[in-house]
């Protein structure tokens, strides 16, 4: 297994960080990995420690704000800032990789970018896989406080309001203490801004799911207590795809890729990637 790192240029002039790490011969499939809030793309070494040894290459990038990448601590501007960033790398990617077939695979935060991506840029992948996607305004959120959230995020954009809990992130204590130990990870708020543009692109992607016809994985835990369930079988309910499957596992935390049945979610995500090899389309 090769690891490569480096920073390119994305928008807003921020040096953005990103690794990859290679298969010894020619990569049959590109795995591109859109990580969670306040973490990193390096988080995700059960994925590639499982999926570069089948020949895989795993691609990731720290968005802006996050992990070694520059700018404001989990702060954005505007959403499509993700999104653009992520379109990028893609074309970095595609430049290194030509030809190869490439799947998107986002975590939490990272699987509302990898969704809103896909009502733009589907036509470049061949398939995608949603962790725990963060894709639905939480029930105790009413119109008049996402308003406020609105007016909050104009005058006092890098307030910070919301905090994650390190003890949903996975069932395994290791996993949590890692997480919580991690120089990497930022302990600290999202800003204002964040938060109201995170709502913003729920919103568009509930309004425009049926748009999305790519071949689609969603991966929830059944007792996730960072995201509400029921996001994933609102997206999986409104996309049109004909070639789509939910897979919920009963007792699993937030991460499912770190929870101590990793290897059967990692098990199911391989069987449905070799299903799904044939040619973009």
């Amino acid at each position: 297994m090769e690891h490569q790192e480096g920073f390119f240029q994305g928008v807003r002039d921020i040096h953005m960080y990103y690794q990859n790490w290679l298969p010894e011969s020619p990569p049959k499939a590109i795995l591109l990995v859109a990580h969670g809030l306040a973490e990193h793309c390096g988080r995700y070494m059960n994925l590639v420690n499982h999926f570069v040894p089948l020949g895989y290459a795993v691609y990731g990038v720290d968005y802006m704000g996050h992990g070694k990448s520059k700018g404001p601590r989990v702060h954005v501007q505007r959403f499509e800032d993700f999104t653009d960033t992520l379109r990028i790398f893609f074309d970095m990617i595609q430049k290194r990789q030509p030809g190869k077939s490439v799947f998107l695979i986002g975590h939490s935060m990272g699987g509302l970018i990898a969704a809103y991506y896909l009502l733009d840029h589907q036509a470049d992948l061949t398939g995608a896989i949603l962790s725990a996607p963060s894709v639905k305004v939480p029930d105790n959120i009413s119109s008049a406080r996402l308003t406020m959230g609105r007016i909050c995020s104009a005058l006092l954009p890098k307030l910070g309001i919301i905090h994650i809990d390190p003890e949903g992130v996975s069932r395994d204590p290791a996993v949590v203490k890692a997480y919580v130990d991690d120089p990497l990870v930022y302990t600290g708020k999202a800003t204002a801004r964040l938060v109201a543009e995170l709502f913003k692109a729920m919103q568009r992607l509930s309004a425009e799911a049926a748009t999305i016809t790519l071949p689609l994985l969603i991966l929830q835990g059944g007792d996730d207590r960072l995201v509400d369930p029921a996001g994933a079988q609102m997206l999986y309910d409104g996309i049109t795809s004909t070639d789509k499957t939910l897979k919920v596992y009963d007792g699993l935390y937030h991460e499912v890729f770190n929870e101590p049945e990793h290897e059967q979610v990692l098990h199911d995500l391989q069987r449905w990637l070799e299903s799904h090899m044939g040619p973009r389309g």
